[in-house]
Order: C-alpha cells, then sequence, then structure tokens
C-alpha cells in the first residue's frame, strides 16, 4: 500500500471519529473534501489535493464556505499551508482538518470578520480605541468625539448572526437620557436582526436572522459623532455644553436637553415655549427636519394646545385690565 493510499484509508478510518463536526464529501487519490461544521454559520468544506513530491512537500488546500468570507478562508488557506509544513513527510491532511475545527471552536470572530473589519477601518478613528478577545468573543470599543465618550463592550455569542450580538456599557459621560437611547435602540436595532416581525404581511419571504453587528456598531457610533456638536433647532445654540462635567441634570432647567422622537436635541426651556405657543394647527415640527414633534412631557392634542394657551392669554389680559385700573 501506497504512503497516500494509507492516509486515504486512515482519513476514512477515524476521521469522523477523531475530529467532531466533519463529514468526508470525496476520499480519493485525485481529491479529498471534507465538510467542518461547528454551527450553521460557522461551516466550511476543505479540499486537498496530492501534489508531486507529498509527503515531503505540504498539501494543496482550498477552502469554500457559504457563510464565511472569501478574506477569511484564503487567510487560512495560508495558515493551513504554514500548519502542513511542520509536519512534512507525516500525513498531513487529519492534522489540518483538525486545526481547522478548533479554529472555528476558539474563534467567535471568524462568522463577523467582515463586520469586524469594516468597524476597525471605516468606522472608528485614530482617537478611539478598540480591542477585541478573541477567546470570549468581546469587542472593547470605546468611542470619544469633542470631550464626550462611550465604552461598550460587544459581545459576539457563539449562535451567531441567530442570537443577536450583546451590549453592556462599561463607561458613558453622556447625559442619562442619551445613554438610555443610544442603548435601547441599538438593542432593538440587534433584536430586529435575530427576531421576526410581530405583524408578518402576507408576501413576506420566510425570516432569516441577518448579523447585528455592523448596525449596533454604526448606530453607537454615529450617535456618539452628532449629539456633542448639535445645536438646538429652536435658539441655534449649542445643545449639549462643550465640557461634559457641565452637562445639566435637572429637567426643570432650562438648558436642560431634551431628546424628540425625531431625535433632534432642544433645550426644554426653548421646547416648552414652542409647544405652548401658536401656531397649533397641525401639529409642531421639528424646525430642522420638518417632522412632527413627540414627547412623553407634551402630551397634548394641538386642539388642547391651543385651548390652554387661549386661556392663559385670557387670564393675562385680565391681570393687565386690574393694573390698568390700579394706575
Amino acid at each position: 500500500m501506497s504512503f497516500i493510499e494509507a492516509e486515504l484509508a486512515e482519513i476514512k478510518d477515524k476521521l469522523t471519529t477523531q475530529v467532531e463536526g466533519t463529514r468526508i464529501i470525496q476520499c480519493h487519490p485525485a481529491l479529498v473534501a471534507v465538510d467542518i461544521m461547528k454551527t450553521k454559520y460557522k461551516q466550511m468544506i476543505a479540499r486537498f489535493q496530492f501534489p508531486e513530491g507529498y509527503p515531503d512537500v505540504p498539501i494543496l488546500i482550498e477552502l469554500q464556505s457559504k457563510t464565511l468570507s472569501l478574506k477569511l478562508c484564503d487567510g487560512l488557506c495560508k495558515v493551513c499551508e504554514a500548519e502542513a509544513k511542520k509536519i512534512l513527510g507525516k500525513k498531513q491532511i487529519l492534522h489540518v482538518v483538525s486545526f481547522l475545527r478548533t479554529f472555528l471552536d476558539e474563534n467567535p470572530f471568524t462568522v463577523c470578520s467582515d463586520e469586524l473589519s469594516f468597524i476597525k477601518k471605516d468606522l472608528v478613528t485614530s482617537t478611539d480605541e478598540i480591542k477585541t478577545k478573541h477567546k470570549s468573543g468581546v469587542i472593547i470599543l470605546k468611542i470619544n468625539e469633542g470631550g464626550y465618550f462611550m465604552h461598550v463592550h460587544l459581545t459576539v455569542p457563539n449562535e451567531y448572526p441567530t442570537n443577536q450580538v450583546e451590549i453592556e456599557n462599561k463607561a458613558c459621560n453622556f447625559p442619562a437620557l442619551f445613554v438610555m437611547t443610544f442603548l435601547g435602540q441599538a438593542t432593538e436595532m440587534a433584536r430586529q436582526c435575530t427576531e421576526p416581525p410581530l405583524r408578518k404581511k402576507p408576501k413576506d419571504p420566510p425570516f432569516e436572522p441577518t448579523p447585528s453587528l455592523r448596525i449596533v456598531a454604526e448606530h453607537l457610533v454615529k450617535s456618539v459623532r452628532r449629539y456633542p456638536h448639535e445645536c438646538c433647532p429652536l435658539c441655534k445654540e449649542r445643545a449639549l455644553p462643550e465640557d461634559p462635567k457641565d452637562v445639566i441634570t435637572s429637567g426643570s432647567n432650562m438648558k436642560y436637553v431634551e431628546r424628540v422622537y425625531c431625535g433632534h436635541a432642544f433645550h426644554y426651556g426653548c421646547l416648552n415655549k414652542y409647544l405652548k405657543t401658536p401656531p397649533f394647527e397641525g401639529g409642531k415640527k421639528c424646525p430642522d427636519c420638518g417632522k412632527r414633534v413627540y414627547h412623553d412631557k407634551w402630551k397634548v392634542t394641538p386642539e388642547l394646545a391651543e385651548a390652554r394657551w387661549a386661556h392663559k392669554e385670557a387670564k393675562r389680559r385680565e391681570l393687565d385690565e386690574v393694573m390698568d385700573f390700579l394706575e
């Protein structure tokens, strides 16, 4: 029996029992193909060909996957070739397949490598900080903008993207309202990636989970970038103070910052006056985007707001008449 024939016999006899999650697709001298699966999305097919001079030269390797990025597969091919070179003169296929399975087990980021690459290259800047903990699947992200910052941990679960990325706030110097909004919206975006809508339309295709890491990171980064420079649409002055230490926490302070439904930031005093003075017809619109202004603190219809304003004006006129009489 030749060396290659002996290796093929060993693969047929031992591969699937020694390396969990593997399935032999083809196994003959011209081609060996093995399916390697950790989860539905962490899966690849490894194809091996015996070159002339084998086993004193490394086995030829090709990796293909419907779920892992082409760039990752190409990079893994080079790493596998280096692994094969470590055992020249010996049987290499079982060793390489075992290495690939271990790689899938120990690297949670394999299934989101393109997303992680985008975050590192296109999203964060030199003023930000990003670190990764490969074994635990944690991305440590600190976003800085104009003295304000947000420090979050994004954890990629084992069943990603079937399960959504987990978001944990570690530190942030934005007002509490903004922190709650940033995290709440990011969590809801991630949920929509993994859970079907409550009201499904008849013509909608079957729901399939989609990756949530990139959209969560984009939302958090864009939010942190935006609000330190945003102006109140009414007074046109900076909404948040330049120094985060000067952030006002009292909700009744005229310079307290409110965030309305459309996302724009208003000073409490400016918004309160705007919503309580005419015109009221059709509801109040945001001066910056033209969308209707909604806020839990001002839950009144245009008709009721106008009636209240008219009543207040009538009272004011009565007082003015009394003052004129006394004079």
